[in-house]
């Protein structure tokens, strides 16, 4: 089953118009998360609303926006308030332009959503629209709001349906020159340059996601397994940096390393794509126990997965 719709309306190119739904491309779910517990007592830590200067809870009918103008001085502004700055984007994704896909610059990138016809009316003009994009080998740029804001959303054909992808404004981007400006000019040389161009092709490959592992995942749950068995935690060494003294040196070894793990890969990318494939691997019961059939299938334990507090 699909998950909820975050967002519903309509898609409309010029007349033509048609009823959809935007939901989430990705998730998170699957991740180890932890609550934050009370050391004394084992108890979870539970999150209050208070008034900072009363110290007294406040319910949440109670609880209004505000805006601070000044140090300790708020404008208030209500839901209805909110609602009332009506934005066609609200309701309705209007194409406004169509621009080709390498022209957005990867900093303006957020995160993706499907877009896909909602009910069984208006198929036929969510077609038209998603094949009229896909022929022409652009990405169409239209407006949605989505949690009270709204965003510049990239529409683009993924198989039968639409992948919209969420796009910042250009205040939102910070300006590179704060950070690069203090990089020093320079000049590598040819022979450097060769060296590390043979490094890059032999490292070179496809893109393939189901090759990588997550591997802090794997570790949480590996550490949590041990904990539930009751088995002692050692502390790993940690990698220590090396200063590169003669960076020719260092390039040539490369070279050498870079062919060493080009020879076999497929066990470790074999490895990888197993424990990959939704970060699926599941916490293990604690030794010396048999694991019933209900057990093996379920997901590790609510306790364990539970969101943050």
């Amino acid at each position: 089953m699909a998950p909820r719709a975050n967002w519903k309306g309509f898609l409309r190119l010029s007349l033509v118009t048609c009823p959809v739904a935007l939901y989430p491309a990705t998730s998170e779910s699957e991740k180890i998360s932890f609550n934050q517990l009370n050391r004394a007592t084992g108890h979870r830590i539970k999150y209050l609303k208070v008034d900072a200067d009363t110290g007294e809870e406040v319910p949440n009918e109670d609880i209004v926006k505000g805006y601070e103008l000044d140090k300790g001085q708020y404008i208030e502004v209500t839901k209805e308030e909110l609602e009332n700055v009506a934005l066609e984007s609200t309701r309705t994704i209007e194409i406004d332009e169509f621009v080709d896909r390498s022209e957005i610059d990867p900093r303006y990138l957020i995160r993706p959503y499907y877009l896909r016809p909602d009910g069984k009316v208006g198929h036929d003009a969510f077609a038209v629209i998603r094949e009229a994009i896909r022929e022409m080998d652009k990405v169409a740029i239209g407006r949605v709001v989505l949690t009270n804001r709204e965003h510049i959303i990239a529409l683009e054909p993924l198989d039968k349906g639409l992948m919209g992808t969420l796009l910042r404004y250009p205040y939102e981007v910070r300006d590179p020159k704060e950070y690069f400006d203090e990089i020093q000019d320079v000049k590598v040389t040819k022979d450097m340059l060769d060296l590390a161009r043979h490094i890059v092709d032999q490292k070179s490959g496809s893109f393939e996601p189901d090759k990588f592992e997550d591997q802090y995942e794997t570790a949480l749950i590996g550490l949590i397994n041990q904990k539930r068995a009751g088995k002692p935690i050692v502390p790993k060494d940690r990698p220590k940096g090396e200063n590169v003294v003669d960076l020719m040196d260092a390039l040539r070894k490369s070279v050498g390393g870079a062919a060493a793990m080009t020879e076999a890969p497929k066990k470790s990318a074999k490895k990888a794509a197993k424990l990959a494939a939704g970060q699926k691997e599941m916490l293990m019961p604690i030794a010396g126990k048999k694991p019933t059939k209900e057990a093996a299938a379920k997901k590790p334990t609510a306790g364990a997965r539970r969101k943050s507090a």
